[in-house]
């Protein structure tokens, strides 16, 4: 029996050809169906176009295929993930043990995000749509997760003072743990700490910020568990300042610094707002050779876009305030409604203000392993921009 079909009201046939994983509500004809229904999208003269599952948000249907052959279900779930565990034997990095072995729309599984730490996999499922499907969801998951060598499955839901994580199977650590990344020790809270517990779509940043760091006095603002300060310090800076309004996260930070064999004194931790320490930093006219600014997203949703590129000019300019002279700027965004362009022309905005000259050295997105759909603008969240200022 074939699925109910919905009726496509606007002339998006193009962007769902192309991939394109996300049909908003209001283009679809109405419907009561409940969320994680099975359903087939028509053009206005009934011919198939995709197959996904509703949702109850705006988002009205995730897609998941354009193949009318392809049921959505337990066969599908898990030769998607396979297929993403391939891709992951083929770009994950040696002495490596944390990464995202599920990017959601980037690896079409719409809406299922799944994290590894070692022994530990961290599910999310964002939406009622897919949450729906659960129970295929794991099932299809321990194969994959039998090769990589994870033993327990949590599940990660809610936000904020909301948030609660649930054992799936395996026994869930009652502490944080430890994870390789090219060889650097960092620690994780998988039952605690934002998104799954870690940022593993940095893990490129943290490979270039280890590679300018030599002999630098090294600044990393919004440092949460310290991964980038880890990073500096293995790659022989000669001082780095930690800072992050979080005490939990600090701790690891200086626990994350031990454990990989760096010298205690080159570290301190600083529990401050960013924008309070780097206005003390200025009037003190203390200066730094290499600065991380890596905020939690300051553009939630459209509506908050101005205020976000507001804060990032204001924050590139007090980072590059305090910079020494030649010094290099790591500047980033987590938040996918601020665009490259955008983003970069906040970075010249700070730059003006604080009346430095930049030379452009590199910019880039997410790590391999967090791939993004060309005909999906919305999954480029991440951007990252290094420069060097005068």
């Amino acid at each position: 029996m074939s699925p109910p079909a919905l009726i496509l009201r606007k002339k998006l046939e193009r962007s769902i050809a192309q991939g394109h994983p996300w049909l908003w509500r209001d283009a679809l004809s109405e419907h009561e169906l409940g969320p994680g229904t099975v359903v087939d999208i028509h053009d206005r003269r009934g011919a198939f176009l995709a197959r996904g599952l509703t949702d109850s948000g705006p988002i009205g249907v995730r897609l998941w295929t354009t193949d009318p052959r392809e049921s959505i279900g337990a066969t599908l779930f898990a030769r998607r993930f396979l297929e993403a565990r391939a891709l992951r034997a083929r770009v994950t990095p040696a002495y490596t043990n944390g990464l995202r072995l599920l990017h959601g729309e980037g690896d079409r599984t719409p809406g299922v995000v799944c994290d590894v730490y070692g022994t530990v996999a961290v599910l999310k499922l964002d939406g009622e749509g897919i949450a729906a499907w659960r129970d295929a969801i794991v099932d299809a998951l321990r194969a994959p997760l039998a090769e990589l060598g994870a033993e327990t499955l949590l599940l990660r839901s809610g936000r904020r003072e909301e948030a609660r994580s649930e054992t799936v199977w395996g026994t869930a650590p009652s502490a944080p743990i430890a994870f390789e990344e090219r060889g650097m020790t960092l620690w994780v809270d998988v039952v605690h700490g934002q998104k799954t517990g870690m940022f593993l779509d940095h893990r490129e940043s943290r490979l270039r910020v280890r590679e300018v760091s030599r002999d630098a006095r090294v600044l990393n603002l919004f440092g949460y568990t310290g991964a980038f300060s880890i990073a500096a310090g293995l790659g022989g800076a000669r001082t780095v300042d930690t800072v992050d309004l979080a005490g939990p996260a600090l701790e690891l930070a200086d626990r994350g610094w031990a454990s990989n064999g760096l010298e205690v004194a080159r570290h301190k931790s600083h529990r401050a707002d960013a924008f309070v320490y780097l206005d003390q930093a200025a009037a003190r006219r203390t200066r730094w050779d290499v600065i991380i600014a890596d905020p939690p997203s300051f553009a939630p949703n459209e509506e908050a876009l101005e205020a976000a590129l507001a804060s990032y000019r204001k924050l590139h300019a007090a980072c590059l305030t305090v910079l020494a002279p030649g010094g290099l700027y790591l500047g980033a965004s987590c938040s996918s409604h601020v665009r490259r362009d955008a983003f970069d022309e906040t970075i010249l905005a700070g730059a003006a203000r604080a009346r430095r000259p930049l030379q452009l050295l590199d910019s880039w997105g997410a790590a391999p392993d967090h791939p993004r759909l060309p005909a999906f603008p919305e999954g480029d969240y991440l951007k990252s921009t290094l420069v060097r200022a005068w």
